[in-house]
């Protein structure tokens, strides 16, 4: 692990500090009229979600954590578990479904995610941002609506409500931004 000066702490670094692994979610640097320059850092535990407020001056040495991405496929879900394969060892990795959080609907068979690993520990799994899925549910089109830009409700093959544009019917296959919780285009 690298020691970093408080200074340095940028957005998406990962920290290790009070005993725990933190990633700097946002940083803004204040320079006050009195006193020493500070970084201020909104941190968020990588372990258990919590948040922290936390003030770095330039002369704090903090550890930077390096974590490792590797490459899994998906392959089933069993009492609350992700089970993952590594595709160059073939090595099973059962993982807390929690760690996906409201995205778990997007994840499907044969997926191929990224799984970041401090040690052997798995902290979390990072999804395609654009998943095709296939509309169950929606209201049909009315003449006329086209006209301007307008969106309607719609239930997705995982059960996930989103919005899309009247021109989209049932049983369309369409890309859905993972991140935004939008549709995106047609499939």
């Amino acid at each position: 692990m690298a020691k970093i000066n408080g200074n340095e702490i940028k957005p998406g670094v990962v920290l290790e500090h009070d005993g725990g692994l933190w990633a700097a979610v946002k940083v803004s640097h204040v320079k006050p009229g009195k006193g020493g320059a500070f970084a201020q850092v909104e941190l968020k535990n990588l372990r258990d979600g919590r948040k922290l407020n936390e003030r770095f001056r330039s002369e704090d040495k903090v550890e930077q954590v390096q974590l490792e991405f590797k490459d899994q496929q998906f392959l089933y879900e069993t009492d609350g578990k992700l089970v993952f394969m590594d595709s160059e060892t073939f090595e099973q990795t059962e993982l807390d479904a929690d760690l996906l959080g409201d995205r778990r609907p997007f994840l499907q068979d044969g997926m191929m995610a990224a799984v970041e690993y401090y040690g052997d520990e798995a902290l979390s799994v990072r999804i395609p941002q654009k998943v095709i899925c296939r509309v169950a549910e929606t209201e049909p089109v009315l003449n006329g609506q086209t006209a301007a830009k307008s969106f309607k409700p719609a239930i997705l093959d995982n059960g996930v409500r989103v919005m899309i544009p009247p021109f989209v019917g049932v049983d369309e296959a369409i890309v859905v931004n993972t991140e935004l919780f939008e549709y995106s285009e047609r499939a």
